[in-house]
């Protein structure tokens, strides 16, 4: 029987001979996930070169070794991805939230404290909120904030709620998952919220993702964002948040980081929007447009 860190072994170089991004990340995450053990029991395993643990199904590992060879998302094998401070379901059908929306997401985490500390209250809207990740790490970091969240994609909803369901009641209470778009569902909430957030589809129709778990396995209508630019959607999205604003909220939208300047020029053309800012992400890139609304 082979021991943990020969499996381990084996396993990383098969990932590695398919192009997978991360193979020894990833083995450890589906030999763990097998063993229903931590990742980091895996690694002191391994390191020590214990034995294979008896009765392990191997016939499952190799099931799942299998699906990530043929480069389904890791996220999708697992069940779960991990934003922030929350883990998440996901699966088929909606977008797996990337490591660059955590730096969106904590811009909106700010905005939501500044908005509480002026006001005593804050109102947080997420659109396209796809698994929630943003949504769902507003309400958790900021205790008193009451998050909507929309979402138009009903396989993408389920996963919105079950992850909302999921949460402690304290942050349960306050969140509130929406099926639609903000243009048909939300005008009871017209000029009511202080934050907008959103990660919406802004990928030009041409720009195919490279990685196929992307390209293969993400929800085309949470990719692209339609026109030429990708920023057909963004752009729609952007005049629908100066409605649900009120006077001094807050809009902070997602983009690709060769959209800022289009982005902003737009914003800037507007007689809803101030303090129109591009922000980055970790890597230094245009990641997002923040801007004010201002009263006409």
């Amino acid at each position: 029987m082979p021991t943990v860190g020969t499996r381990l072994r084996a396993t990383t170089q098969r990932l590695a001979e398919a192009g997978v991004p991360s193979p020894y990340h990833d083995a450890i995450v589906l030999i763990a996930h097998t063993l229903g053990l931590e990742p980091s029991y895996i690694r002191t395993a391994a390191a020590r070169d214990d034995e294979w643990p008896p009765g392990a199904d191997l016939d499952l590992l190799e099931a799942r070794v299998t699906r990530r060879v043929d480069r389904e998302p890791l996220q999708h094998i697992t069940g779960k991805a991990y934003f922030r401070s929350l883990e998440l379901q996901v699966g088929p059908g909606v977008f797996i939230p990337r490591p660059e929306t955590e730096v969106v997401a904590g811009v909106a985490i700010a905005a939501a404290r500044e908005a509480l500390e002026m006001r005593g209250s804050v109102r947080v809207t997420d659109l396209c909120a796809g698994s929630g990740a943003i949504g769902i790490s507003v309400a958790t970091e900021v205790p008193e904030a009451q998050v909507s969240m929309v979402e138009a994609s009903e396989e993408a909803l389920v996963y919105l709620r079950l992850n909302a369901r999921a949460q402690p009641a304290d942050v349960r209470t306050r969140l509130r998952s929406v099926y639609g778009d903000a243009r048909n569902c939300l005008r009871q909430f017209d000029s009511c919220a202080d934050v907008v957030v959103t990660n919406p589809p802004y990928v030009p129709i041409d720009a195919v993702p490279r990685d196929p778990e992307v390209a293969l396995h993400d929800p085309p209508q949470a990719l692209y964002g339609l026109g030429n630019d990708g920023l057909e959607v963004p752009r729609a999205i952007l005049d629908e948040a100066q409605r649900l604003l009120r006077v001094g909220g807050v809009v902070i939208m997602e983009h690709g980081d060769e959209q800022g300047p289009a982005l902003r020029a737009y914003a800037e053309s507007s007689e809803w929007w101030d303090d129109v800012r591009t922000l980055t992400d970790l890597n230094g890139r245009d990641r997002m447009l923040v801007a004010t609304r201002v009263g006409v």
